[in-house]
């Protein structure tokens, strides 16, 4: 009894140094684990919104650190391979990540996503081709409520690369009218007036200035385009771009301006003699059937 306890101080005398420095790297992990966490919360507070990410991100960092600081005092013990560890740690990571792939993809987009935010909840956006709003954000998934009032889950990875258009990141926006003019019409008459229904319409601001342009010479009419601009935090644009469309048909009836609809010309061909022998011949030989 009396040797092995002699042995054992012997090599704890012999690896005191090397216990010592595993302690001095555990203590100096911990110290900068906490030191790394409170630099992160004060640089994600000024670029993430999210409380939740910031958290994660903050405590990933922290437990980072602490982790190396660890493996780095374990490093330091006897009879302890690291590197044999670490070999074995990555094996089993490639593997689960290799099963686990498509959630990990997203997991990444998900953090990639958070990290640009593109958008916030609440906003209104197009995500792959599919319009609505924001209604949550998670690592793994983006979920819209779709102008129908249908709930749509989207995989992250899909969001972060396909393009996304946000409605709600500027506050103005500029709405299209789209008018066919009759050709008979005066046309700076016919501008005149729709200029003064859009101007003077609800909703329609006045910097930057309503516009009307001619862009197009359809086949029946003369293709008009006139552009205005709307605080959508103010006003709802899908309101305001229908009050004017209505008031410019009203106005149109009042002023007699000619807005036609679509029209097609059917040309029938009159049938040719030897058509119409051919039809009388052929009629008494039906009724004699008949």
């Amino acid at each position: 009894m009396g040797s092995r306890f002699e042995a054992l101080s012997a090599q704890l005398t012999e690896h005191a140094l090397q216990f010592l420095i595993a302690i001095g790297f555990l203590i100096a992990a911990v110290v900068l684990s906490r030191a790394t966490a409170r630099w992160a919360r004060r640089a994600l507070a000024r670029r993430i919104q999210d409380a939740d990410m910031r958290r994660f991100l903050r405590r990933t960092a922290r437990y980072t650190v602490l982790a190396l600081g660890i493996l780095a005092a374990l490093d330091q013990i006897p009879g302890i391979h690291i590197s044999s560890f670490l070999a074995g740690l990555g094996i089993v990571g490639f593997t689960i990540g290799f099963a686990l792939q498509d959630i990990a993809r997203n997991f990444i987009a998900g953090f990639l996503l958070l990290m640009r935010q593109p958008f916030a909840i609440g906003d209104a956006v197009e995500i792959a081709g599919r319009p609505g709003i924001v209604i949550d954000i998670t690592m793994r998934d983006t979920v819209i409520k779709s102008w129908d009032g249908v709930m749509e889950v989207i995989p992250n990875l899909d969001v972060y690369s396909r393009a996304i258009i946000n409605y709600s990141e500027f506050p103005l926006v500029r709405r299209t009218v789209n008018i066919n003019l009759g050709r008979g019409e005066d046309v700076e008459r016919a501008k005149e007036v729709i200029m003064g229904i859009v101007s003077g319409s609800e909703g329609v601001l006045k910097e930057p200035p309503p516009e009307i342009f001619t862009e197009g010479l359809g086949d029946t009419a003369l293709n008009l385009a006139a552009h205005f601009w709307v605080d959508q935090q103010r006003n709802n644009q899908f309101a305001v771009h229908s009050q004017v469309l209505e008031s410019i048909n009203a106005a149109a009836r009042v002023e007699d301006i000619d807005l036609p609809h679509p029209t097609q010309v059917v040309v029938l061909e009159p049938e040719s003699p030897t058509d119409l022998a051919a039809g009388e011949e052929a009629l008494p030989e039906e009724e004699g059937e008949g």
